[in-house]
């Protein structure tokens, strides 16, 4: 494990399993954390959750980007 905070864990297939905590994937994407926690959310992030804890899995975050990511629902602009 490279970060004291991500958690690393073996799948069935033999293949290693990385999941980053808010921290972690706020800083990917150039994001604050409270905008991390209200896409995970709205639905918009792959997350997986541990009890009260989210944490989104490095493979699915990784292939959420390189689909495009999820519009938000309704686009981008708010009902007044």
């Amino acid at each position: 494990m490279s970060s004291p905070s991500a958690s690393s864990f073996s799948s069935e297939g033999g293949t290693r399993l990385r999941l980053l905590n808010v921290k972690e994937v706020a800083e990917r994407l150039d994001l604050s954390l409270q905008r991390v926690y209200q896409l995970a959310r709205g639905g918009i992030l792959p997350v997986v959750r541990l009890g009260r804890q989210i944490r989104v899995d490095e493979g699915r975050l990784i292939a959420w980007i390189n689909d495009g990511g999820k519009a938000l629902p309704g686009g981008w602009r708010r009902d007044p």
